[in-house]
């Protein structure tokens, strides 16, 4: 390999690494920013008007309003945590245990079924676009690692249940309570929260104004979970470690 060669190999590979370094810091303030500033969008919201406009959903309207922790009613974290991931308050953002049954499972022939925590959604939601691809799942497990570092659990919570989608282009408890429930956030009854926490597996199907049998059997199942839980202690403090 001659000199000149040489040179251009290291300049790139310097301009590779300052990339890389640049990204990683860039990310790492990214996140630090969220942990105390509402984020204006995310990135399923993103990708979903973008959808909407090239299917020509003319009629298409996201809805979308933050709602800070102290005006939600703790019922709605609560049967979230309960319906989506009840070590939330124990793990550092992924559940080994459910990974592992998860991959069992497939190992026996069953369809994989999925295994993220609420970290790990909230981390897709707000910085990634949706697929399977091994890179997007390293960023997802590279955002959930800074998320759980760098924010406390009541905020991960805070941010999941105000991008999570609850209805076709309704995004966070908010603009479901206005526009699917006709409601404060503040003032859902325990039921209200079960159902918004009954319809996150398919919101563009499952609905909360007007719920179907399976919507109403998961909403009942979940109040079960949440009483389960020892109620709303169990978002609104860190309990103690379970024993083992």
């Amino acid at each position: 390999m001659s000199h000149e060669t040489r040179s251009i190999a290291r300049r790139i590979a310097r301009w590779l690494a300052i990339l890389a370094v640049s990204w990683l810091a860039l990310s790492c303030l990214m996140v630090l920013v969220l942990r105390f500033v509402p984020p204006w969008t995310s990135a399923t919201m993103m990708e979903r008007r973008v959808e909407a406009t090239f299917s020509g959903e003319k009629d298409f309207h996201l809805r979308y309003r933050w709602v800070p922790w102290s005006a939600v009613t703790p019922q709605v974290p609560l049967a979230m945590v309960a319906a989506e991931d009840q070590k939330f308050p124990f793990h550092h953002g992924f559940d080994v245990d459910a990974i592992q049954d998860a991959l069992d499972a497939a190992d026996e022939g069953k369809r994989l079924r999925g295994a993220s925590t609420i970290s790990q959604q909230v981390s897709k939601n707000l910085f990634l676009w949706n697929g399977r691809s091994f890179v997007r799942k390293g960023l997802e497990a590279w955002f959930t690692v800074l998320i759980e570092a760098l924010w406390p659990k009541q905020r991960i919570l805070e941010v999941y249940m105000n991008i999570a989608e609850l209805g076709d282009g309704v995004y966070g408890v908010g603009a479901a309570s206005d526009t699917l429930l006709h409601a404060s956030p503040a003032q859902l009854s325990p039921t209200q929260a079960a159902r918004l926490a009954a319809v996150l597996p398919n919101p563009k199907k499952l609905r909360v104004d007007a719920p179907s049998a399976y919507v109403q059997r998961r909403t009942a199942w979940i109040l079960q979970q949440m009483a389960h839980l020892g109620g709303t202690d169990y978002v609104t403090r860190r309990p103690a470690p379970r024993p083992r």
